[in-house]
């Protein structure tokens, strides 16, 4: 009997090889009860979700996974399970929702692991990329002095913003980090909050917050706030500075007006970084008043040393009924559009004389 590294496949039963038979079988073997406990998941939710996604049978016993079936199937879940491995041993977090986004990649021949993995960052609490397009805009921010980050909730864009700002911090790249958001009301009024002007804004920056806390310790983070180091506040605080030697974040960017968005960017100092995120599906603005993040993609999108990136609903690393969502909201905004590209059509062909008369 060979020896095998683990995760290595077993020849199927029988002594033929897996490729040569109709039903096949591949052996997985973990280092320890601590991988296998990370591959399958509190109470084995890993391991259900993954005989959801294939057609094979998996059987986990101790530290060995087994798959049985035929033969593609056979190799269509060991590709998944071993990405899902490699996810695990690259310190990578393993739940069931990111199992569907490893076999949706491995069935393309790619990998999950290698399209997350980073190098030569140390983000805060051992924080990774969950899918490749999270890698992609965390690279983009690492390479670029002004990264854009646009997409659908739940995609990551802030609190990866936030968890490269502290890392550039904690290797002293900045001096301090600026968060910053349009106090802009969506559905509710300032006005009707009750206290002082700062516990009127303090609700629009909790997420800042929220996201600060899970990456710093209480008393550090209450310490680099009286100190200044981490600033927290409304899109308004901004005007008239320059700021120099900092890591500055414009979250909730659809809500800026052109001229805002231009007053933001123009405080970019020395030896600073600067990222934008957004979401243009979520505008608060009056209909009458134009986005700024949508006049800065039209003017600053070819400008060199400046980073785009889009999030799509593939991206998506909260619950899995918020990416259904997102795409049930698109396919009724793509039926509206059509709605009006059609009226606008039909107008075409009236008279003006008629259209004036109408209206």
């Amino acid at each position: 009997m060979t020896d095998r590294t683990p995760g290595q496949p077993t020849p199927a039963q029988g002594g033929a090889p897996a490729e040569n038979a109709g039903s096949a079988s591949a052996t997985l073997q973990l280092a320890n009860q601590r991988e296998a406990f990370a591959l399958l998941g509190a109470g084995d939710a890993n391991l259900r979700r993954m005989r959801e996604l294939t057609p094979a049978k998996i059987i986990a016993r101790g530290e060995t996974v087994t798959i049985t079936g035929e033969q593609t199937d056979v190799q269509a879940a060991e590709r998944m399970v071993r990405d899902a491995l490699d996810v695990v041993r690259s310190g990578g977090e393993l739940t069931p929702e990111s199992l569907l986004r490893s076999a949706r990649l491995s069935s393309e021949g790619r990998s999950l692991a290698q399209e997350t993995q980073v190098s030569g960052l140390n983000l805060p609490r051992g924080l990774k990329p969950k899918t490749p397009g999270q890698k992609v805009y965390v690279d983009k921010i690492e390479r670029s002095d002004i990264t854009f980050g646009v997409g659908p909730a739940g995609t990551g864009k802030t609190y990866l913003a936030v968890a490269m700002a502290v890392q550039a911090l904690k290797g002293k790249k900045v001096k301090r980090i600026i968060l910053t958001r349009p106090a802009v009301e969506a559905g509710e009024r300032l006005g009707f909050l009750p206290g002082d002007l700062q516990a009127k804004i303090d609700p629009y920056l909790r997420p800042l917050y929220d996201a600060l806390y899970d990456m710093l310790d209480q008393e550090k983070f209450e310490s680099y706030l009286t100190s200044g180091v981490i600033e927290v506040a409304p899109l308004a605080f901004m005007r008239g500075r320059t700021l120099n030697d900092a890591f500055i974040i414009l979250d909730e960017a659809q809500n800026t007006t052109g001229e805002q968005m231009k007053m933001f960017l123009t405080r970019m100092g020395f030896s600073s970084k600067v990222v934008v995120t957004g979401d243009v599906t979520q505008i608060d603005l009056p209909r009458h008043v134009t986005s700024g993040l949508a006049v800065a993609k039209r003017v600053l999108g070819n400008i060199e040393g400046i980073a785009w990136h889009e999030f799509t609903d593939v991206d998506v690393v909260r619950h899995p009924l918020v990416g259904k969502i997102i795409k049930a909201y698109e396919k009724v905004e793509e039926a509206e559009q059509d709605k009006r590209a059609a009226r606008r059509g039909e107008l075409a062909s009236v008279p003006e004389e008629i259209i004036d008369a109408r209206e």
